[in-house]
């Protein structure tokens, strides 16, 4: 099925002030369909959900289509589709009340392939509950981490696990439906942070066979707010901290305080507009969504050979996104330089392509790259063939300057 790459940078209005946009892991730019979403929700009377007026029923009718589209974009239920300030701060609060389960002893297995909001949260509440945090390492000459290495962590005390499905950091996808088994095996849950792999994916949490899946909508075309999909009937074993009055409803009772609604009517259009990319594509909004990430990935398969085609002829670079199944995302180093100056001379030449470890610290480690990282690549689906070519010829040319020069 085609790819109309002119028609989808068309809806972008930042891609008119020139820049050429390979920062999408860190978020991407937005669509007219979702500015005017946001839009259209603030110019409408709202109010506190409700039926009677017309501010509460909109408000209700935004909440409701919201977690429609988001269950429809990850193969989950309404009812079990939690919204929330950022990834971060629902798997914050999703670790504090799973911890309350937890007894000195118990286990927590974390992994150093991810971003740190994966991390941290598990290691903080398992200190506060006396449980131990074991770790499954990945192998930093190929980037990948295996069922086995998360299988090595696994005991009879294991009472969650938690993995990224892609990293952010090198790309890598771990194959989460093997892990999953194993680990339901060992009678834990299964957290998955899906922030990076949800933009490239068709997410079918059923078959990925995650406990908790976590994305955020910024990543592919929304506004920044976080969401978290699971089974309504595991949220209803949980109980949260919240307010007396606020409602004990699944999955109410996980969202503190009043929804951001012109947020979640963006959300709903940011997946409204992924069903679009594959033109002609019939079906339910879910079917329409599976053709949208088939047409994507070969989409983005093909940048990515390019790209990567074009970095091999680039001798002083070191790539450090290696595993076989990955996002169109590249990490990259450069000998006797610093992957700074390249950002900066890259921005100089309407290029964006940051420097850093992008928060996965404990990857960029493992890789021996410190807490600095390096260069990251990254491919959104308004990315173009001739960006790629923009990027690798002021690569090259920051490359073919002394050090001293190419800081400008």
């Amino acid at each position: 099925m085609a790819y109309d790459i002119t028609a989808i940078r068309a809806q972008f209005p930042a891609l008119k002030a020139g820049s050429a946009h390979f920062d999408g892991p860190g978020g991407t730019q937005t669509p007219l369909p979702v500015i005017e979403a946001i839009t259209d929700a603030l110019a409408n009377p709202l109010a506190n959900r409700g039926r009677l007026t017309a501010g509460e029923r909109n408000s209700e009718v935004l909440v409701q289509s919201a977690r429609q589209a988001m269950a429809d974009l990850l193969g989950a239920d309404p009812a079990g589709v939690v919204f929330g300030r950022s990834a971060t701060a629902l798997t914050y609060d999703f670790s504090r009340t799973l911890a309350k389960t937890w007894s000195p002893g118990d286990e927590v297995v974390v992994s150093r392939l991810d971003h740190d909001s994966n991390i941290r949260p598990w290691i903080q509440a398992a200190e506060a509950a006396g449980a131990t945090v074991r770790w499954a390492d990945f192998d930093p000459a190929t980037g990948e981490l295996t069922p086995d290495d998360i299988s090595a962590q696994l005991g009879d005390r294991t009472r969650l696990v938690a993995v990224t499905a892609a990293s952010n950091l090198i790309g890598t996808r771990p194959a989460i439906p093997e892990i999953s088994r194993r680990v339901h095996a060992a009678g834990a849950l299964l957290y998955v942070d899906g922030v990076h792999y949800t933009a490239h994916a068709h997410v079918d949490i059923r078959q990925l066979g995650a406990d908790f899946f976590c994305c955020s909508p910024y990543k592919f075309f929304g506004p920044h707010l976080g969401v978290l999909a699971s089974r309504p009937e595991l949220l209803e074993t949980l109980t949260p901290d919240k307010l007396l009055p606020s409602t004990n409803a699944v999955p109410e009772r996980f969202e503190f305080g009043t929804l951001p609604y012109e947020f979640l009517a963006g959300t709903r259009a940011a997946v409204d507009f992924l069903a679009t990319l594959a033109p002609g594509a019939e079906g339910s909004r879910r079917e329409r969504l599976a053709s949208s990430f088939t047409a994507l990935e070969q989409y983005e398969a093909t940048l990515r050979r390019r790209i990567d085609e074009g970095l091999a002829a680039l001798d002083p670079i070191t790539i450090h996104s290696r595993a076989a199944d990955r996002t169109p995302t590249v990490l990259l180093t450069i000998d006797g330089r610093d992957t700074t100056d390249a950002y900066r001379h890259l921005a100089s030449r309407g290029v964006d392509a940051p420097s850093g470890s992008f928060y996965a610290v404990e990857a960029s480690r493992r890789l021996g790259l410190g807490d600095t990282g390096g260069l990251r690549i990254g491919l959104a689906p308004y990315n173009s063939a001739e960006d790629v070519d923009r990027l690798l010829a002021a690569l090259s040319d920051f490359l073919s300057r002394p050090a001293r020069l190419a800081r400008t």
